[in-house]
Formats: structure tokens, sequence, C-alpha cells
């Protein structure tokens, strides 16, 4: 069996059994785990904190194309997809190590382009790069580990939602899957508007205040916005074992976007994926508190039903149903 015939969801299944086979599961450092493969980073016990540990690459021309981004872009981009995996747990950044393989007639001041990037964005939320690797490839390929740390209490996970839960999310959608599009077509637009969607898509803000601040409001279950939308809400359903109904309608839209895509974007909101926000579940009252001490707009647009494990129902201002034409990214689909 292929790769592709398996999924990027069956093979992570695979590796999380394969890794845990024959280990005794009472011992350390296994005792101390508190969330291993499946979510958006590992946690583990530590003296006085929870420790988290979350890990992603950037591969050229499967995750970003040199034609469209800087090397500063890459190296941004690369960051704050690993801080926003400690977003997405409530977590705090720490340290991060940078393995970093590049083809040898790469030149140089590309490199320190591509640092300079992971390094402003790491130095705006006091993340230290304590070390990594470097190797030659045929291409472009980074990968960071990040390590992090919450409260002992407890973390954001997938699999926390409730029925009766509010479904919301931090800030916009779609913008940076706009901004992907109007650069690799070399759609002309006005500055503000180019300057948005660019930003979106070449330099995300990761969500780490926000996501403490869920944690902090009583918030269980969350997820970051990578894959798009639908596929990471999924992830949620799937794994809390709930359903979901979602006003389409509600979905948050920057006006750029809905200006310079009109039909298409809501498309670009539900299956875009990058936008790198926050998707959450919880109480009237803890997203009360929440929007009223956040600096994003937050938006309700569903709420968490009784139904079929990972099923989310799109429904339109009529109450119809809603079927999107992408349901989001999956490494290894086939088509």
């Amino acid at each position: 069996m292929k790769v592709s015939e398996l999924g990027e969801f069956g093979l992570i299944e695979l590796l999380a059994k394969m890794v845990t086979q024959g280990e005794d599961l009472r011992v350390s450092p296994w005792r101390q785990l508190l969330i291993g493969i499946g979510d958006d980073t590992a946690a583990f016990k530590g003296d006085s904190s929870t420790q988290l540990v979350a890990t992603d690459c950037l591969i050229q021309d499967v995750h970003f194309s040199l034609d469209t981004a800087s090397f500063r872009a890459v190296g941004w981009k690369a960051m704050a997809a690993n801080l926003s995996d400690i977003a997405a747990m409530g977590g705090e950044a720490r340290y991060a190590l940078v393995c970093l393989a590049l083809p040898k007639d790469t030149e140089v001041d590309s490199v320190s382009d591509l640092y300079s990037g992971m390094i402003e964005l790491a130095q705006q939320h006091q993340v230290a790069i304590i070390g990594g690797d470097t190797s030659s490839a045929p291409v472009v390929m980074i990968s960071i580990t990040i390590t992090g740390s919450a409260p002992t209490q407890g973390v954001l996970t997938r699999s926390a939602a409730k029925v009766g839960d509010q479904v919301a999310v931090t800030g916009f959608l779609g913008t940076a899957a706009a901004g992907l599009e109007m650069l690799k077509k070399k759609l002309k637009f006005d500055a503000k508007t180019k300057l948005a969607m660019a930003d979106a898509f070449l330099y995300p803000q990761p969500r780490l205040i926000e996501g403490r601040l869920l944690l902090r409001c009583g918030v269980k279950a969350a997820i970051d916005i990578s894959d798009g939308l639908t596929s990471d809400l999924r992830h949620i359903l799937k794994a809390s074992r709930v359903s979901a109904r979602i006003e389409v309608e509600r979905i948050p839209i920057h006006p750029a976007v809905r200006a310079s895509f009109y039909n298409r974007a809501l498309e670009l909101a539900l299956a875009g994926g990058e936008d790198y926000e926050l998707l959450f579940t919880g109480s009237s009252q803890a997203i009360k508190k929440i929007r009223a001490e956040a600096a994003c707009a937050i938006t309700v647009i569903g709420e968490i039903v009784s139904g079929e494990a990972g099923e989310a129902s799109l429904i339109d201002t009529g109450g119809r149903p809603y079927v999107p034409g992408k349901t989001g990214w999956e490494h290894f689909a086939t088509g």
C-alpha cells in the first residue's frame, strides 16, 4: 500500500501505534506523558508545569515556493507554524531547535535572511533558538522543534468538545489562501488589499496570547487552523466524538477578501488553510469573557451537537445545507 492510499491521517495512526507497541507504558518516560501523537503538541509532566513539544517541517515546492515567498518570509512562517501549535494547547513557547537542509549553491545571504525571519518572530514571543542541525539537500527543508509549557491543571486539546459548546474562531479566515492565490496568479489589487493578503500568507501571527486566554477562561478544546476550517474542525469532532452545526454566513472573512474574491471568499475561508487562527469550543459564558479581553475578533460560528463523530453540518442563512467545493489540505491525498 502506498502512502497516498493510506492517507496522511491513516499514516499518523499507524506510526502512533508503532511507537507504543511493546512498550511498558507504566514506566518513565511514558508514565509522565499526558498527550502523545495526535494533537497539536505532545505534553508531559514537568516538575512544576506541563511540558509541551511540537515539531513541523517546511519543504520547498511542497509547503512553499521561492517564486512567491522570500527567504525571510519562509523563515518567519516556519517559526509561526510551530508557535501556532503551542498556542493551540494554551501554552507558552520557550526554546526552538532548527534543522536546515539546503542545496549546495544556496547563497549565504539567503540563509541569513531565512534566519532573520525566524529570529524576528521568535524574539516577539521571547523564544530562544538554542541549536539544531544543517545538511545538504536537493531543495530547502526546514524542520523546527519547539518546547513550551502550560499550567499543570491542564491544556487545550482536540478531544474536549462537549455537546452544547459554542464553536468560535479568532481573527479572519481565508486571508492567507487569498494571499497565496494573489501571489501565484499575480493578481492586481490596490496597495492596502495587497498588503493585507500578502502579510496574512507570508507573515502569519500565531495566537499565543489568545491561546493562554482561552485556557484561563475555561475553554478546554482547541486547534489551530493550518489545514482549513472544515478539515481542522473535523479533527476536533472526531477526537471528541461529537458533531457540529456551522452557520457559514457567520464565518469571519476579511473585507478585502470579500471585495476581491466575491463568491469564492467563503470557499477560501472554509478550506484555504494557513491562517493559523484558533478554532475552539466553549460555553457561552467562557466565550463572553474571552471577547471582553481578547485583542482580536472572536466570532461564534456554530455549536457542538450530538450526532456522528467527526461530522459537521454546514448551513446557509436559510437553514439549507451548504456543500463546499473543497474540504482542506491533507498530505498524501490523491486527486
